[in-house]
C-alpha cells in the first residue's frame, strides 16, 4: 500500500517542516552539549546559571523583535536571517572560549535554547514567524493537525540530534580525544545546519503583508489583546519554573547522578522517540476533549511527574519519570501553539507568538541563577520541586482564563 500525501500538506508546509527538522537536530544536541561544554571549560554552577540567564535575556529580546518585524515586513525573511545568525554564532563557539563572546553568541543564535526534550525545536526566536506561516498554509480545519505533524518531524530530528550528543563520549573512549575538542566539532555542525535552515525556506510562498501608510504603526486587534493579557499572567507563573528546568536539568542529571554526555544523549534520544506517538495523538485528543481541557490535563500530569522525578534515588528511576513527563509535556505543546494561532487575529499571529512568551522568557532569566545558587548550597533537587509548584499554579490559571474561549474549529457554526 502506497502512502499518499495528505491534501493539506502542500509544498510550503513541507519546506517549513524541513526547516524545523534541521533546527531540531541542532537544538537537540546543543541542549546537552552547551552545559557540559561550559563545565568542561571549568565553569561552576553559578557561572553556568548566569550564562543561561543572560542568554535567555538575549533570546527573549530576539523573539519579541522577530514577532513584531515578521508581521510588518514578512515572516519568511526573518526565518532566513535567523538561520544566518545561528550559523555565525555557531562559529563563535568554535573559535573562542571568551565567556563574554559566548554569552552574546548564545543569545543571538539561540545556542542551547529552543525547548527541552520532546519539544522538537518548537520554541525560541524562530517560533513567531514559523507558527504564523504554518497556520496560514494549514487553515483552521487542519491547523492543530499541522502543528502535531511538524512536532513529530521535530522530535524525530531531535532524536537524531540527541544521538549526535553522544559523539564526544564515544570519541573520547575510542581515540582519547578531549571532550572539549569533540564538542567544538558539533558547534561547527551548527554553522552548517544554520545555513541550511536559511536556504530551505527561500522558495517559500507567503501572503503579502498589509500595506500601511508611511509612519503608521501596527496596532493589535482587541481580540488579540484580550488573549495576550491572560497569557501574560499565566506565563509569568510558568516563567521562573522554565528557567529552573531547561539547560539546568542537564546539569542536574550530571551533578546528582554523575551522568555523562553519552548517558544524557541517549536519554534525550529516547525522550524524543517516545514523543513521536504522543505528538501524533495531540490533534485527536484536542478534538475529543476540547483544546483547553486537553492542554490542562496534559500539563497537570506533567507537573505531578516532575515532582516525583526530583525525589528518585538513582539515574534509572529518574530517567523513567523524565520520559513519562516528556510525553505529558509534549502532548500539550502543539495544542497550545495551534490554540493561540486560532484565537488571535490573523495579521497579529507572529506578534502574538512573540509577545505571549515574553513573561515566560523574562522570568526564566532569573531561574538558572536561582537554581544554580540552590544547587551550589547543596539543595540539588529543590529547583525541580519549586518548578513543579509554579507550573501547577500556571496550569490552574490557564484553565481559569481560557476555558470559555474557543478556537474557530470548536465554535458552533452560524445558523
Amino acid at each position: 500500500m502506497i502512502l499518499r500525501r495528505p491534501r493539506w500538506l502542500g509544498r510550503d508546509l513541507q519546506l517549513l517542516f524541513a526547516g524545523r527538522a534541521l533546527r531540531s537536530v541542532s537544538q537537540s544536541y546543543l541542549a546537552v552539549i552547551v552545559p557540559l561544554y561550559l563545565a568542561h571549560l571549568g565553569y561552576g554552577p553559578v557561572r553556568i546559571g548566569v550564562f543561561f540567564t543572560v542568554g535567555a535575556l538575549g533570546s527573549m529580546s530576539l523573539t519579541a523583535t522577530v514577532g513584531f518585524l515578521a508581521d510588518r515586513f514578512g515572516r519568511k525573511a526573518l526565518l532566513v536571517i535567523l538561520g544566518v545568525l545561528t550559523a555565525v554564532c555557531g562559529l563563535a563557539f568554535v573559535f573562542t572560549q571568551q565567556f563574554a563572546i559566548l554569552l552574546v553568541a548564545s543569545g543571538l543564535g539561540a545556542i542551547g535554547r529552543g525547548g527541552g526534550a520532546g519539544s522538537g525545536g518548537a520554541f525560541g526566536p524562530y517560533a513567531p514567524a514559523e507558527q504564523a506561516l504554518i497556520a496560514e498554509h494549514a487553515g483552521d480545519h487542519y491547523r492543530t493537525t499541522a502543528f502535531s505533524v511538524v512536532a513529530v518531524v521535530g522530535v524525530i530530528a531531535a532524536a537524531l540530534g540527541s544521538l549526535l550528543a553522544t559523539t564526544p563520549t564515544l570519541l573520547h573512549r575510542a581515540t582519547g580525544m578531549a571532550d572539549v575538542e569533540a564538542e567544538r566539532g558539533l558547534f561547527l555542525l551548527t554553522t552548517v545546519l544554520g545555513l541550511a535552515m536559511a536556504l530551505v525556506v527561500l522558495p517559500l510562498r507567503e501572503s503579502p503583508r498589509p500595506v500601511r501608510a508611511p509612519g503608521t504603526r501596527h496596532h493589535l486587534a482587541h481580540s488579540t489583546w484580550h488573549v495576550l493579557v491572560r497569557l501574560f499572567v499565566t506565563n509569568a507563573a510558568n516563567g521562573l519554573a522554565v528557567g529552573m528546568l531547561g539547560p539546568i536539568m542537564v546539569y542536574w542529571f550530571h551533578v546528582r547522578y554523575d551522568a555523562t554526555s553519552g548517558q544524557l544523549g541517549t536519554l534525550f534520544f529516547l525522550a524524543n522517540v517516545v514523543a513521536v506517538p504522543t505528538n501524533f495523538a495531540a490533534a485527536r485528543v484536542a478534538r475529543r476533549l476540547g483544546t483547553v481541557k486537553a492542554i490542562v490535563t496534559a500539563r497537570s500530569t506533567s507537573v505531578t511527574l516532575l515532582a516525583i522525578m526530583a525525589l528518585m534515588p538513582n539515574f534509572l528511576l529518574a530517567a523513567i519519570f523524565f520520559l513519562l513527563r516528556t510525553q505529558a509535556n509534549t502532548l500539550s505543546s502543539p495544542m497550545r501553539q495551534s490554540y493561540l494561532m486560532g484565537v488571535v487575529a490573523e495579521d497579529d499571529r507572529s506578534t502574538a507568538a512573540g509577545l505571549s512568551t515574553l513573561p515566560t522568557q523574562a522570568l526564566s532569566t532569573i531561574g538558572p541563577t536561582v537554581a544554580g545558587q540552590l544547587m551550589e548550597m547543596g539543595w540539588l533537587s529543590l529547583p525541580l520541586e519549586l518548578a513543579a509548584v509554579l507550573q501547577g499554579v500556571s496550569t490552574l490559571l490557564y484553565y481559569t482564563f481560557f476555558r470559555n474561549i474557543l478556537p474557530p474549529e470548536e465554535q458552533e457554526p452560524p445558523a
